[in-house]
């Protein structure tokens, strides 16, 4: 296995632009392309940590914290980041850090510790605002189930625990192919109507090039027509810290 597969792997669950702002999360060093035997996982990275990867031949090292939080200017061994940074590039040695996107999903280090100690209805405790877009399209009566599908296989329409959510209106739409057109239905220089299905489903911020590639590939006129609509709505899945509910109440005395 390559590093690439591993990143990919972690950002699936933890995508990297859910880190925040001061934050170093993902691949600090190494080619993605690099072949793995093995990995070795820790909370923090120290010359330790490096030395033990090393021992036991492991080319990738994955750490909760990163270990570079700020550009380096030199490296010249004069504190541990440098001389731990110097001797993974030395050694072949990748190092990816899943810190706050990982603290900040809802099966991230915050629930699983919440599930550790026994909590129940786990909920995010600062749901994050903001990351959330709405599409709308329009498309022919026709290919709205094909539309539809490939825009839920893409990552839109999940909304907490459902998934292929969509909002669906039908209505009439418009238009008049010039010259240079290549027109899906009508004909050229003749104003035509089409019965069309107004499709409006809701997705995470990063997934937008996804999905709208996705539309691109499956809408079947040259120049579809969209919105991408900005939302407020809190993201429940998605935020710093979780509260939950104790199955038996803690009594101490």
């Amino acid at each position: 296995m390559n590093v690439k597969s591993i990143c990919e792997l972690i950002e699936e669950v933890a995508p990297l632009s859910l880190q925040e702002s001061y934050d170093n999360a993902g691949l600090l060093i190494g080619n993605r392309q690099m072949e793995i035997n093995s990995v070795l996982v820790s909370i923090d990275i120290t010359e330790e940590v490096i030395d033990e990867a090393i021992r036991k031949n492991c080319g990738l090292i994955i750490s909760h914290h990163p270990l570079i939080f700020n550009g380096l200017k030199r490296l010249t061994g004069e504190t541990e980041v440098q001389r731990c940074v110097a001797k993974a590039i030395k050694n072949d040695i990748a190092i990816y850090a899943a810190h706050t996107n990982l603290d900040n999903v809802l099966n991230g280090v915050s629930g699983k510790m919440a599930e550790k100690i026994g909590l129940k209805n786990i909920q995010i405790l600062q749901p994050k605002r903001n990351r959330l877009l709405k599409l709308i399209t329009y498309v022919p009566h026709l290919y709205s189930d094909k539309v539809r599908k490939v825009l839920f296989e893409a990552g839109a329409g999940q909304i907490g625990n459902y998934d292929s959510c969509s909002f669906n209106a039908d209505g009439v739409g418009t238009f008049r192919a010039n010259e240079n057109a290549r027109p899906f239905v009508g004909n050229i220089d003749e104003l035509h109507s089409e019965p069309e299905t107004r499709i409006e489903v809701i997705l995470p911020d990063y997934l937008k090039n996804q999905v709208f590639e996705a539309l691109l590939k499956i809408h079947p006129y040259e120049e579809p027509a969209y919105d991408f609509i900005s939302l407020q709505n809190a993201w429940k899945e998605v935020g710093a810290g979780v509260v939950g509910v104790l199955e038996h109440p803690e009594v101490n005395f």
